[in-house]
């Protein structure tokens, strides 16, 4: 078992109470306007601002710091297709068959149904992956911990770094998503986690007309 090895942590930044009372208020008011959108230009965007978005993703607390995830990033308009004809195939199931009237209630005031058209309209589809295990460089495979809460984890940072970059973004998850797998050519130790649709909003956007909880319904404090 090899020894931990520690180094002096100096990249903090401490603040003062005033100016952290205002950087905390700032930023909550930059993540009170993002919203997810479902209608998206085609209008192109850097690749350089999505590798940035994703060395951000990459910096997430993880368990053992395995880093158990995978992202493709696919901007081939061919690739984008095949994509989205086989996710509105499983959506259509979902909406017309295996759905609950709960569920589909739950759904009815953000008006989705089984078109996806965003899927091929954005620039790009981040398709998330988590890892079960890692073959390391020595050929040695390694099981992941915590990899469901792992890669939320990064799928929340980078959602965030892409809205402070100036983008839009929405989170589809078809179920099942083993046709990502088949499509994008990755192993069977990833598992998709889910699609991140990628780019700006489209000329008109609309979003639903709804809130979210407040401070006293999402937190206890004791």
């Amino acid at each position: 078992m090899k020894k931990p090895r520690f180094i002096q942590y100096s990249s903090y930044r401490g603040y003062p109470l005033k100016e952290m009372q205002e950087r905390a208020k700032t930023f909550r008011e930059e993540m009170q306007c993002r919203r997810t959108i479902r209608t998206f230009s085609s209008r192109p965007v850097p690749r350089e601002i999505i590798e940035e978005c994703l060395r951000s993703a990459g910096t997430a607390p993880n368990g053992a710091n395995m880093q158990p995830w995978h992202f493709v990033v696919v901007s081939d308009p061919d690739v984008k297709r095949q994509i989205r004809e086989s996710a509105e195939k499983e959506e259509r199931e979902f909406y017309e068959r295996r759905a609950s009237e709960e569920w589909l209630e739950a759904l009815a005031p953000l008006g989705t149904d089984w078109q996806k058209p965003f899927l091929e309209d954005a620039p790009y589809l981040i398709v998330i992956f988590g890892l079960s295990n890692t073959i390391w460089p020595e050929g040695e495979i390694r099981k992941n911990y915590y990899v469901t809460e792992s890669v939320g984890i990064a799928t929340g940072i980078l959602i965030t770094a892409l809205h402070h970059a100036g983008l839009a973004s929405l989170t589809h998850t078809p179920s099942p998503m083993a046709f990502l797998n088949k499509i994008l050519k990755r192993p069977s130790n990833e598992r998709p986690f889910l699609v991140l649709v990628v780019g700006y909003p489209a000329e008109g956007s609309t979003v639903p007309d709804i809130s979210k909880k407040s401070l006293d319904e999402i937190a206890s404090f004791i």
